[in-house]
């Protein structure tokens, strides 16, 4: 289970590790906080005025054609407003994710677990000083909070029988992938997107304990991105600079931080396999 804010946050982030699982036969589920109503149309072919008139519309119609692609078994969305920035309009609107009560929220997200039972819960981490977004910090919050309420049979029973999720991860920005992706441009003779500055950043590097090989699903991951057609402009070089072949030679791994455990005795030394210790 993959626990997002926004519809386009399941394609730029983990997307080649559930195509993987997915491929493999896991059942995979993506809850999702908001409809994204607040997202910038980036891309200027869609942005017109039908677009813009019911924008929560499409990007829903996205998430779908990109879940399919990923290969999610189940999407969820918890149906919440995109909260937009801080000191927005649309960040002091009360149904806004961000001014919904934090319990009540992730009760919802508990219910799902429950219902669900994953093995594995990915969300955010607790440093995203890089994009502090209200909705991505709010999702941090409820995964780590329905992780442990999810478990406990004395919390609100009616949402289900008690249910804990053995591992949670958080996704992360490694700077060595960066790195590797600039020299590949150099390689192969492409201005490469990436400036002195986004080089220079530092990354969650020192945090990695694991990291999938992705490289086989990288084109899903591509594909799944273009799918959100309104955030997401093709000719990007950020993205799409690179073809599938240059990136998985570059780095064909997604990272991923252990951040809590349920499996008794459990040392990981540099995962390859989010189900290491698993029966």
């Amino acid at each position: 289970m993959t626990v997002h804010a926004h519809p386009d946050d399941e394609s730029s982030k983990g997307a080649g590790t559930v195509a993987l699982y997915s491929a493999m036969g896991y059942r995979s589920v993506l809850v999702c906080a908001t409809g994204g109503e607040e997202g910038d149309i980036i891309n200027p072919v869609m942005d017109v005025d039908e677009v813009r008139a019911d924008l929560a519309k499409v990007r829903a119609q996205e998430l779908s054609e990109a879940t399919s692609i990923i290969g999610y078994t189940d999407v969820e969305m918890l149906g919440y407003r995109d909260s937009g920035m801080p000191d927005s309009e649309a960040n002091s609107r009360p149904e806004a994710f961000w001014n919904v009560d934090v319990e009540d929220s992730s009760r919802k997200l508990v219910s799902l677990i429950r219902h669900y039972r994953p093995d594995v819960l990915i969300t955010y981490g607790e440093d995203q000083s890089r994009y502090p977004h209200p909705d991505h910090l709010r999702v941090h919050d409820i995964s780590v909070m329905a992780f442990n309420y999810a478990a406990d049979p004395d919390y609100h029973p009616e949402l289900g029988t008690a249910h804990a999720v053995s591992k949670l991860y958080y996704s992360l920005w490694a700077a060595k992938r960066v790195t590797a992706l600039h020299q590949r441009f150099v390689e192969v003779g492409l201005e490469s997107p990436f400036t002195e500055e986004v080089l220079a950043r530092e990354g969650q590097d020192s945090l990695i304990t694991t990291s999938i090989d992705v490289g086989a699903y990288i084109d899903r991951r591509l594909k799944a991105l273009l799918a959100h057609r309104t955030q997401i402009e093709p000719d990007s070089k950020w993205w799409f600079g690179l073809d599938a072949d240059d990136q998985r030679i570059a780095y064909p791994y997604e990272d991923f931080q252990l951040a809590r455990t349920r499996i008794p005795d459990y040392e990981p030394v540099m995962e390859t396999d989010l189900f290491a210790g698993l029966p």
